[in-house]
């Protein structure tokens, strides 16, 4: 039997192994790091231009007579509003060089950026974070404080987000766990119980139902007894099959397919993996394994088990698409291309663009262009690394 990693590790597209990760990252460590001189910087741009005190504010001789003075600051905070809901988001502070604090954070890895925040603590005796979500606001402190977070708190703090209030967003949940590789899993389900003081099985679990709630569970569950233990005969075959197969016995096509289409007509949904058994499986199908898919599975767990499949057959294109769809249409989903150009940046972002280029015709860096402003912009265009 195989865990979710050794699936999920299928799933570059030279299939060179040897390669380390980063390779294909769109950020790099920063060759001349200094963490002291990077926090500096940061202190400095924190509070270098000017103030945002509200009786600081120029006026014209011609109108200074009738300006409204007693109203100064209910006008500032409504410009402030007004800029915040232009979606670009900025500095909370007119005295904030929000460009320093962009060109540094984003051009810096996640282990530079750790030493970054231990650096300014040391320095200021502040949080780093905490200094500056009071200084920037909207799209822009929304990526910057992500960040700082370490991977596995940034994919934890965007599973609980994914789970708080009234319903569940499936759509965030089906697209970390479907994507992690079951190393990264281990620690956001460490991280997720140190930082939330409950386990993430069990916030899945009281936020979701069904079957769908069985394949989170399975798949976000290295809680398998450091190996894989059988989910049992409770666990659907289709679900079983998608998360406890092994590599080999599924690359060489050994994964009965027949099996799996008996199956179907008993529990509704098929699920083979590995590219050689979705080949074979169109030897007993007339479908392939995504149309079989969305003819035999519903609702959310149809979206989970394509979301699986996509990221099996290629992880790179599965992340483009959900891009794209990000921003294609009016208005921009800001949360989930925040979250794939962040949690991305130090992975596979050169695939990802590689491949989103050959599938809609122009480069992911044109359509964040056209979709986003200001210091938010800058900022994603840093992480996407450059035009192809």
């Amino acid at each position: 039997m195989s865990t979710v990693h050794e699936i999920l590790c299928k799933l570059s597209l030279e299939g060179d192994h040897s390669t380390p990760p980063s390779a294909y990252g769109s950020v790099k460590a920063y060759t001349n790091f200094d963490a002291e001189r990077d926090a500096l910087n940061i202190e400095t741009a924190i509070k270098t231009k000017g103030t945002h005190d509200p009786t600081v504010f120029y006026v014209s001789p011609a109108v200074s007579g009738a300006f409204p003075w007693h109203h100064l600051p209910e006008l500032w905070l409504q410009f402030n509003l007004k800029l915040a809901h232009s979606g670009m988001g900025g500095a909370a502070d007119a005295g904030v060089d929000e460009v320093t604090i962009v060109n540094i954070l984003t051009n810096r890895s996640n282990a530079q950026r750790q030493d970054i925040a231990f650096a300014y603590q040391r320095r200021t005796k502040k949080e780093l974070a905490s200094a500056l979500k009071s200084a920037l606001f909207g799209h822009l402190e929304t990526v910057i404080l992500g960040l700082l977070k370490t991977p596995a708190q940034y994919d934890a703090s965007e599973l609980k987000a994914s789970m708080k209030g009234l319903g569940t967003d499936e759509d965030s949940l089906i697209e970390i766990i479907c994507s992690r590789t079951n190393q990264e899993l281990q620690e956001i389900n460490r991280v997720y119980k140190e930082m939330y003081k409950t386990d993430l099985e069990k916030d899945i679990v009281s936020d979701t139902s069904g079957d769908f709630r069985k394949l989170m569970v399975a798949l976000s569950k290295e809680l398998y007894d450091a190996g894989v233990k059988r989910k049992g005969t409770d666990v659907p075959k289709w679900i079983s099959i998608m998360t406890e197969r092994s590599v080999c016995h599924l690359q060489k096509g050994e994964c009965c397919a027949g099996e799996v289409l008996e199956h179907q007509g008993q529990t509704g949904g098929p699920s083979p993996v590995g590219q050689l058994v979705f080949e074979r499986y169109k030897s007993y199908s007339p479908y392939d394994m995504l149309e079989s898919i969305k003819m035999e599975v519903k609702g959310d767990l149809e979206n989970a088990f394509l979301n699986l499949v996509q990221c099996i057959q290629n992880k790179p294109l599965y992340f483009a698409d959900r891009l794209y769809d990000s921003m294609k249409g009016k208005g921009t989903r800001d949360k989930v291309l925040i979250r794939i150009m962040i949690s991305r940046s130090e992975v596979d972002m050169l695939k990802i663009r590689c491949e989103f280029k050959k599938k809609y015709g122009k480069s992911l860096y044109y359509y964040i262009q056209q979709d986003t402003k200001g210091d938010y912009q800058k900022a994603l265009l840093y992480l996407c690394g450059g035009d192809d």
